[in-house]
């Protein structure tokens, strides 16, 4: 059985307690490797290394950095099959869709980062003939990433590319629950030439290795993307320290379908957007709300084509969901289910856990659900389910689906359909979310800001803001 390894100072090396967490394939329930269990003392070992390669790597020129940035993006791509498939394993995810997004997404983003940060330009301000200001950035040190379960490399590499990318080393930890791809990274960072201790991945869980980085005096900034509740702990550990933080956390995301829509584009995308990754993404709409006019015809379509989707084995093209990520996590899910019943909730389809036979017999797999008939704010409607569940209802008026739109804590993003361009800017103005998709669903420009309001995180990802997030600035004025 494969033991995973943690990267520090340019090794693979077994963690300090000598001991290991098992890893799990959702799509059959069994153990298929082990994880390092790390502590403090690995995240201490991963800082000391980092801290000694800041000097030399932050002032590397950015073209050379740049370098070994693509060079590490060639060899993901030259191995996509192999991140795939460890990533489908890993996740419970098909394989269709992280050869097709996730790991070609990976790549992007160390490509990006690799040409953005050669762009990354600094700013002067004159004072005419008394003075002249100018305005320097500089890379922050060592920069702690932690990073989620439902994509793993594709929110990982999000994270460290830009911190790597504008001259900072990093001490970097990949969810317990799908650390494979990470390691498979580690590998690949020596094979590209990546400088001992400028790229550390620690391994382990939550309570022990991310909040050893969280909470140690020497990583001054920390990008973290998960759960609100834990976003919550790691400001209450940060804030006193004065660190910087990235939190892209929770959301649950409204899907608004005015009766002007192109209705066969919206009931396409709103299954997709529902559904895609077993509804484990963070972007997903899972509150669907439907103009009162269409709403039988709308209700009836999309109940329909979600009734076509097929669930189990990751591995099989045909299947458009595979297996949920954890065995706790589907419980939770089937649990909301069960909530949702309680609270009035009609099930239109699915519910139920899916149990396939043979060998995936005791995979988490869990049926695309639709539910109907709950009010907007009951606890389905308002809590993040993070799963393939959404509810459906009608409104008549923009101010009350408005009203719907913005009832919950959350505001990460949120699609709109309708044809009528006005009504388009205006209701995404009214929306409380960092993201707003008019006719269309996670189509993304990586020069563009990303995250949310509210409960849904602090700061932007993205562009140039994930570049200045992990520099300083610094100004200086010139009295002439």
């Amino acid at each position: 059985m494969q033991h995973i390894q943690n990267l520090i100072n340019g090794q693979l090396v077994p963690p300090v307690s000598g001991t290991y967490i098992d890893n799990y394939n959702p799509a059959n329930g069994k153990v298929y490797s082990k994880i390092p269990d790390s502590d403090e003392r690995d995240v201490e070992a991963a800082v000391e290394a980092a801290r000694k390669a800041f000097p030399a790597w932050s002032v590397m020129a950015k073209e050379k950095r740049s370098a070994i940035l693509i060079k590490l993006s060639e060899l993901i791509e030259k191995n996509l099959e192999r991140f795939a498939i460890a990533e489908s394993i890993d996740n419970g995810k098909p394989l269709w869709l992280s050869r097709s997004v996730d790991i070609p997404r990976a790549v992007s983003n160390f490509h990006f980062y690799a040409t953005a940060a050669l762009h990354l330009h600094d700013e002067s301000h004159s004072m005419g003939a008394l003075a002249i200001n100018y305005t320097t950035r500089t890379p922050i040190g060592v920069a702690g990433c932690i990073s989620p379960w439902n994509l793993p490399l594709y929110l990982f590499t999000w994270k460290i590319a830009p911190a790597l990318a504008s001259g900072n080393c990093v001490v970097a930890k990949p969810s317990e629950i799908t650390p494979m791809t990470a390691y498979l990274l580690a590998e690949l960072s020596i094979e590209a030439g990546m400088p001992a201790g400028v790229l550390n991945i620690v391994h382990g869980l939550g309570h022990k290795v991310g909040k050893a980085i969280v909470s140690h005096p020497l990583i001054p900034a920390v990008s973290f993307t998960g759960g609100t509740k834990t976003g919550e702990e790691i400001s209450r550990i940060a804030a006193p320290m004065f660190k910087k933080l990235s939190l892209e956390l929770g959301g649950k995301n409204p899907n608004i379908i005015f009766a002007d829509c192109d209705f066969d584009k919206a009931v396409q995308t709103t299954v997709r957007s529902s559904f895609s990754n077993q509804g484990e993404i963070c972007l997903c709409g899972s509150r669907i709300f439907v103009e009162r006019s269409i709403y039988d015809k709308f209700k009836v379509a999309f109940v329909e084509q979600v009734k076509a989707l097929k669930v189990g084995d990751p591995m099989k093209d045909e299947n458009w969901l595979g297996a949920i990520v954890s065995k706790p996590h589907m419980e939770k899910i089937l649990s909301y289910i069960a909530l949702a019943q309680k609270e009035g909730g009609t099930i239109l389809t699915g519910g139920k856990q899916v149990k396939p036979e043979g060998e995936l017999s005791e995979g988490y797999y869990i049926q695309p659900t639709v539910i109907e008939g709950l009010a907007y704010d009951c606890r389905t409607n308002q809590e993040e389910i993070f799963g393939p569940v959404v509810t459906i209802q009608p409104f008549d008026t923009e101010e009350e689906v408005l009203t719907y739109a913005n009832s919950t804590t959350y505001g990460l993003a949120a699609t709109v359909w309708t044809q009528h361009l006005t009504r388009a800017h205006r209701v995404a103005a009214s929306l409380h979310s960092g993201i707003v998709w008019i006719n269309t669903w996670l189509l993304r420009d990586l020069r563009t800001p990303f995250g949310g309001v509210k409960n849904s995180g602090v700061g932007r990802e993205g562009g140039f803001e994930a570049l200045k997030f992990f520099t300083e600035e610094k100004n200086i004025c010139i009295k002439l």
